[in-house]
């Protein structure tokens, strides 16, 4: 059997970890790279992109995405069919790839069922590493109920991103369910959040037992823990109870930097979502509640990011966009670009983020061995990291698994 083989050829290759850029061919053999310099020899059949004068981009990775997530109004997707959301999924999932995401890690929402069908190539789009449904307390960040609704519906089937778990018991209970269907995580609910309409931003979630207890169960099980947590109070307390990533972290302080440090654990800010939630969230369906919520955390978020790249924590890149905001996903470049240099800001989407999901040596890099997983750029991201912010101007190809991704037909389908 003829091997797919795709040849990359006269291009320049961004050496991430290295932070610069030199010529050089790529070639990916049935899905993964094989050979990568300047004496590459391809076979007859080959199939080429000539990329003389451009730049060869390792598959970007979003390390917080919510691809199940078709509105802003997270509680009223819960009354949503199943199928309805599905195909919201699929169409969310198509443009993240055209945008260069290559891979997302899902954390809240998305189940093996998504994964599965990405990976079987029933949907188009980037491979997902998911968590299935994010637990949170009674009254926390996934409880998606009105003060006025007593009826909780925690079915496996049901398009709520969160599972609403009290006591050690339940809380097990709810991480063995996540765990037994292939979740590359358990999300915790560390604090109050925003999309939620009765938890103040300030809240602590979960007592330090039953946080202790997901914990254990991921470690049993050869996982993590992440947890969605703003203020550095519930940030430090997740840390030292043993969560190894912080989705957020907007109100952290000095003493959290150096807990991340201590801990070796990861901080994924997602700063483009608080701009979009003051200027569309209404717009896309955030409710009046969650509006009111945004303020608190829109303007600390690069006062946060800059605080933590200065002291040396390991941040990967995420957006945490909903509904009709998914398109501006590949903003978030701009936004880090104003205290983060550009190989900073492409270290996060590339290195960082495939550490934080135990990819290492196989996403996020162009080297042998890794998946041919790979974009092509007109500029070099490493020295402007904006290139990859309108990714319909700068990209002329994304390659996934060494296949081209088929253009967009319109630009909505970015």
């Amino acid at each position: 059997m003829t091997k797919q083989t795709l040849w990359i050829r006269g291009g320049s290759v961004c050496d991430v970890a290295a932070g610069t850029s030199g010529p050089a061919d790529v070639l990916i053999t049935d899905g993964m790279i094989t050979e990568v310099g300047s004496d590459v020899s391809a076979p007859e059949h080959a199939e080429q992109i000539d990329a003389t004068g451009k730049f060869v981009v390792p598959g970007l990775i979003d390390s917080h995405v919510h691809v199940s997530a078709g509105t802003a109004n997270l509680g009223a997707q819960a009354e949503d069919s199943p199928f309805y959301v599905a195909a919201q999924t699929s169409r969310i999932l198509g443009a993240m790839l055209r945008r260069g995401f290559t891979t997302v890690r899902d954390v809240g929402g998305a189940d093996f069922g998504i994964a599965a069908a990405v990976a079987q190539r029933l949907w188009e789009g980037p491979r997902v590493f998911f968590g299935g449904k994010a637990l949170s307390p009674t009254g926390g960040h996934a409880d998606m109920r009105g003060p006025g609704r007593q009826v909780l519906d925690n079915h496996t089937c049901c398009p709520n991103i969160g599972h609403v778990c009290d006591g050690v018991p339940e809380v097990r209970r709810a991480a063995r369910h996540q765990l037994r269907t292939g979740a590359d995580h358990v999300k915790v609910m560390l604090s109050g959040g925003v999309a939620s309409p009765t938890d103040r931003i300030d809240s602590l979630q979960f007592s330090a037992d039953e946080i202790r207890a997901v914990v254990e169960e991921a470690g049993n099980a050869g996982r993590y823990v992440t947890g969605h947590a703003y203020t550095a109070a519930a940030v430090n307390r997740g840390l030292e109870l043993g969560v190894r990533c912080i989705e957020h972290g907007n109100l952290i302080d000095e003493s959290s930097v150096d807990l991340f440090n201590s801990t070796g654990s990861f901080l994924v800010p997602t700063l483009v979502t608080y701009s979009y939630l003051k200027s569309e969230g209404a717009e896309a369906g955030l409710p009046p509640e969650s509006q009111a919520k945004v303020s608190i955390v829109l303007d600390a978020g690069l006062e946060a990011l800059d605080l933590a790249n200065s002291g040396g924590v390991k941040i990967a890149f995420g957006t945490d966009l909903l509904g009709a905001m998914h398109p501006h996903q590949s903003e978030e470049f701009t936004i880090r670009a104003q205290v983060q240099t550009p190989t900073e800001v492409l270290r996060s989407a590339t290195l960082t983020g495939a550490e934080l999901i135990g990819a290492e040596g196989r996403l996020g890099v162009i080297a042998p061995g890794a998946h041919g997983d790979v974009l092509v750029a007109d500029a070099d991201p490493l020295t402007d990291a904006t290139v990859l912010a309108d990714p319909q101007a700068h990209l002329s190809a994304v390659i996934k698994a060494g296949r081209i991704v088929p253009a967009a037909t319109s630009p909505s389908e970015f």
